[in-house]
């Protein structure tokens, strides 16, 4: 068959192919919605919850815009919603409060669990071999999350994925949460995350865990010999002056932890609440949108670094220095293996 009659017969040949439809630039119709309903969102917020003054009420007017700064500024003390005491409440300039009451940090904090334990169980309430949408979300969560923390922490953090997975999720929705309204615009709803009572909570559930899993798993006189290696004194005075000396730093270093895991997570989320609620307050633009963006991402991120973190603490709580004996020797015999087929080469 001729080259001309490939080109007329469509079966037998390709047509040639046209210009390539040029493609669409600019933002597509699905982000224009969502910025959209950003823009929307806020208006509705403005009109609906107005700002007033530091100490008024909802309806005193408010003078643009250091009015409307102040009154998008949340101090650090959290507004409590039910007292259980007659005594007065903490100043609103306090950062680490002891007051007996229910405040609007917790109060979202339990409405955040409710969701994700109602919904958990709704996904998962009809286990089917064949899954439907809902178990196969739970199950793509689950494993996913599980196949990351154990590529991080190695395979001796499978069995506490769960509590990584649990973590993971209500910090994260303890972080969303503060960007949805009314949430930090009425004094009963505020992001769990930018109070710092309950990140340093969150802190000390996580260094109670891996240190209860430390002394299960290695027992009490194992676990206490990480810090205190009398048993370096058998290989000399120095040696075991130089182990004592750097288990007292290490001990240190665990009463450190839950400090960076609730002021890292605190300041994060408070700083960036600040920021959104000024520049929300001076306009409502596409600059609030872009930093609702970024507060997403930036609080993913957060709640990755807090249950990592968690996971990577437990899996060093329940390793003892037996454990990294037996690494080095290995290590060795890989190292002589892999120089002896060389060696078998080169001969």
């Amino acid at each position: 068959m001729s080259s001309e009659q490939v080109a007329a017969d469509p079966v037998a040949g390709f047509e040639p192919a046209g210009p390539a439809p040029a493609k669409r630039r600019g933002l597509s119709r699905g982000w224009l919605l969502l910025i959209a309903g950003v823009i929307a969102v806020d208006i509705f917020a403005l009109v609906a919850f107005p700002p007033f003054p530091h100490g008024g009420q909802p309806g005193d007017p408010c003078a643009f815009p250091a009015c409307f700064i102040e009154s998008s500024l949340e101090f650090p003390a959290p507004h409590p919603v039910i007292t259980l005491t007659d005594a007065p409440a903490p100043g609103a300039d306090q950062l680490v409060t002891f007051y007996p009451a229910i405040s609007n940090t917790i109060l979202t904090m339990w409405l955040v669990m409710a969701l994700l334990l109602g919904g958990a169980f709704l996904m998962t309430r009809a286990m089917k071999l064949v899954p439907g949408r809902g178990q196969n979300l739970f199950e793509f969560v689950y494993e996913s999350l599980g196949d990351f923390g154990v590529g991080i922490a190695g395979p001796r953090a499978r069995p506490y994925v769960p509590i990584f997975i649990a973590f993971f999720l209500l910090v994260l929705f303890d972080n969303w949460v503060g960007l949805v309204p009314p949430v930090g615009r009425v004094p009963q709803l505020r992001a769990p995350s930018s109070d710092v009572n309950i990140t340093i909570g969150m802190a000390l559930i996580s260094f109670t865990i891996f240190h209860v899993e430390g002394f299960r798993r290695l027992g009490v006189r194992g676990y206490l010999g990480k810090f205190f290696p009398f048993g370096e004194f058998r290989k000399g005075i120095g040696a075991g002056i130089i182990g004592i000396f750097v288990g007292l730093i290490e001990l240190m270093l665990e009463f450190v932890k839950p400090v960076t895991l609730s002021m890292r997570l605190f300041g994060n989320i408070y700083g960036g609440e600040v920021a959104l609620g000024v520049m929300t307050s001076l306009t409502i633009a596409f600059i609030p949108v872009a930093l609702i963006g970024l507060e997403v991402m930036l609080n993913a991120i957060q709640a990755l670094i807090f249950s990592v973190l968690t996971l990577i603490f437990i899996t060093l709580a329940i390793e003892g220095h037996h454990d990294e004996e037996e690494h080095a020797p290995a290590e060795a015999g890989a190292g002589h293996g892999d120089h002896a087929p060389a060696a078998a080469a080169a001969a």
